[in-house]
């Protein structure tokens, strides 16, 4: 099996010890189930090229990259993930996913594209956009249909898009919102369509390069990981400065003139995207400890070794990542804080979601705003 052993080689699956310690470290495999990375990297070893498509298991993994950042080998656990599920979706084999896969319906339907979108009815008279062209883009991501496809979880996802925009007005930008936008195609990589992933990228890329904009502002934690790793090879010429909406306001605070009332204390959930595979740590909490009255709580588990909220691709909706939610959220209580600050939509899905469960009652709920908002309330007027 030539490919498998190319995979093995770029992903250094060839260098495992056999330790067992991405198989310890993973959150999936601590609350029971079946699933072992280790399982995966031998099989890639051997070149099992039916042990990978048919054991049932591939799509459990959470790429969270906590494997990652303890295997004493470097395998790139997380890269061998995103290949062998190609490898999968060209067999024919793909995730169960949940709500029917609503979700990747709408996003292959972007990818071939004809389809005629309505992503502006969100913006107010207030907020101050460019539909073409400008220096700064705002990418929305998918929080439009996060907030459609949810209301029974009360989503208000789109609430953390108005604040970055309001935000970036109060700064002095006018930034470019296109209603051309579509999905960055993140969750179709990681569940192994990379033809239509590739057609996506082709699409954004061109249209933010046609904007020209030089700075391209991003709220979610998976669209930032997406524009800055895996748009690379679609890039013609320089590309824009790719940033995280908490970085670029970080870059801005002498310039944000805050209200110095109010008291509260608040704990962050690290997205996977954007601590350990993008590394940003501290944007977010230089956010929070620039408002006055805030004071962050921090979890147990946090920065590098903070746990996944289990649900980044809509493969993983099980009880498994059910009890890795509770979990979360059983932490963010136990800190005292009254708010729980995300930095991706998704977090605030998924924890809303687990928050509906009704033999929990009140024991992990807890209010969920996303850091723009949090940051939007506190301006002076």
């Amino acid at each position: 099996m030539p490919e498998l052993a190319d995979v093995a080689k770029t992903t250094r699956a060839w260098a495992c010890y056999d330790c067992g310690k991405c198989t310890a470290t993973c959150p999936i495999a601590r609350v029971g189930g079946d699933y072992s990375p280790r399982r995966h990297v031998l099989a890639t070893n051997l070149r099992d090229r039916k042990e990978i498509v048919s054991n049932g298991t591939l799509f459990s993994c959470l790429t969270c990259s906590l494997c990652d950042r303890r295997c004493p080998a470097e395998v790139g656990y997380t890269q061998l993930i995103q290949k062998l599920r190609e490898l999968s979706h060209r067999e024919g084999v793909e995730p169960d996913c949940p709500h029917g896969g609503a979700l990747q319906s709408v996003m292959r339907m972007m990818a071939t594209g004809g389809t005629q979108q309505n992503r502006m009815d969100w913006l107010s008279d207030d907020l101050k956009t460019e539909p073409k062209q400008g220096t700064l883009f705002y990418w929305t991501g998918c929080a439009m249909y996060y907030d459609a496809f949810f209301p029974d979880f009360q989503v208000t996802t789109l609430n953390g898009t108005r604040a970055a925009v309001r935000l970036l007005n109060k700064l002095g930008q006018t930034p470019v919102v296109s209603p051309d936008e579509r999905c960055c195609g993140h969750d179709l990589l990681w569940n192994g369509d990379r033809q239509s992933f590739e057609s996506l990228a082709r699409h954004n890329v061109k249209l933010v390069a046609d904007s020209g904009a030089e700075t391209l502002v991003v709220s979610c934690a998976e669209c930032l990981r997406t524009w800055k790793l895996d748009y690379q090879p679609f890039f013609e010429g320089k590309p824009p400065r790719i940033m995280h909406i908490t970085e670029f306001l970080a870059e801005h605070v002498p310039e944000l003139k805050f209200k110095t009332d109010g008291q509260r204390r608040v704990t962050f959930q690290d997205p996977c995207r954007l601590g350990r595979h993008l590394g940003i740590y501290d944007a977010p909490r230089q956010m929070l400890a620039a408002m006055p009255g805030v004071e962050l709580a921090e979890m147990r588990r946090s920065g590098p070794a903070a746990l996944c909220c289990a649900g980044g691709t809509w493969s993983n909706c099980d009880r498994f990542a059910k009890q890795l939610q509770v979990g979360r959220l059983r932490e963010a209580r136990a800190t005292g804080a009254e708010v729980l600050a995300t930095a991706c939509p998704k977090c605030q899905v998924h924890f809303r979601c687990a928050m509906k469960d009704p033999n929990l009652g009140g024991e992990i709920e807890i209010e969920l705003r996303d850091v723009a908002e949090l940051v939007a309330d506190a301006l002076a007027e």
